[in-house]
């Protein structure tokens, strides 16, 4: 049987407080509750507070380059369809450097689990603003405030029609903890903000500023409903909803590319022979 001590990393660095935690623990709780073993398990990551995520937990892990968490992690699932394959990844580094491979991740459907740490700062390079956050917001380097619409992307993803839309919260982790295994169990790209405080360098969006916002998304809410979706998506500011916010079941990308329809990458026999008279034409 598979408990928490199964998937214990190194001593977390971050500070005291920090929202990482909750989604740690979220997510190991989830691992669990589902039996998901860690060998069956590849974490990846880019750089950031969120990008120290894969030295935490004991699975496989892969920590690569900011903003590129869903091309490794794209190409690890498109290998080994076998494998649960969670993305891990920040405001900053999945919704700034990383936008571009969010639209067409998103596009593309591979079943690959993405839980974005969405702090609304740059935490480790100390507090600069990220695309989260808030208009006029004052930052070390923003003194005069953040000239800048605030990103949705929540809106953004229920707009490109991404598989699986949901939000959480770090101080809620039995909540967040249901709503990652719902991600877990659904059959393409899924998209998890995970709202959390940065203790450190962000003194307005607190536990206390969350906790007086946030509510669980009605039982009644259609998430097959698109435009109903977007309307829950484009909610911010007094009322801030948690829960899965848009679903749908379009084809992964897994099944729609003939050479791995059937089988794995990792499950097919290699004949390096078959490349020997390609090879003689470069030499």
């Amino acid at each position: 049987m598979i408990t928490l001590n199964d998937y214990i990393g190194k001593k977390p660095a971050w500070c005291p407080g920090c929202g990482n935690f909750g989604i740690l623990t979220a997510f190991k709780n989830a691992m669990v509750d589902l039996g998901i073993e860690p060998h069956q398990l590849t974490v990846v990551s880019g750089i950031g507070q969120s990008g120290k995520f894969p030295h935490y937990i004991k699975c496989n892990t892969f920590n690569g380059l900011h903003g590129r968490t869903l091309p490794v992690a794209t190409g690890i699932r498109l290998a080994n369809h076998e494998m649960l394959v969670a993305a891990f990844a920040g405001d900053g580094d999945c919704y700034g450097e990383g936008g571009n491979h969010l639209i067409h991740a998103i596009r593309r459907n591979v079943n690959v689990k993405l839980f974005v740490h969405d702090n609304q700062v740059y935490g480790l390079t100390k507090g600069q603003a990220s695309p989260t956050t808030m208009e006029g917001v004052k930052t070390k380097n923003q003194p005069f405030g953040v000239f800048s619409e605030q990103l949705n992307p929540m809106a953004l993803a229920v707009a490109l029609d991404c598989s699986f839309v949901a939000r959480g919260f770090s101080g809620d982790t039995d909540h967040l903890s249901g709503l990652i295994k719902e991600a877990v169990n659904h059959k393409g790209f899924t998209l998890v903000d995970i709202l959390q405080p940065c203790v450190t360098f962000n003194k307005i969006n607190t536990y206390e500023w969350y906790k007086e916002r946030v509510y669980h998304i009605e039982p009644e809410h259609d998430a097959g409903d698109r435009v109903a979706a977007f309307k829950k998506a484009l909610e911010w500011g007094d009322r801030i909803p948690l829960g899965v916010i848009y679903k749908n079941d379009r084809p992964i990308l897994e099944e729609r590319i003939p050479m791995i329809r059937g089988e794995s990458l990792v499950r097919q026999a290699f004949d390096p022979s078959k490349i020997k008279d390609t090879l003689k034409e470069f030499y």
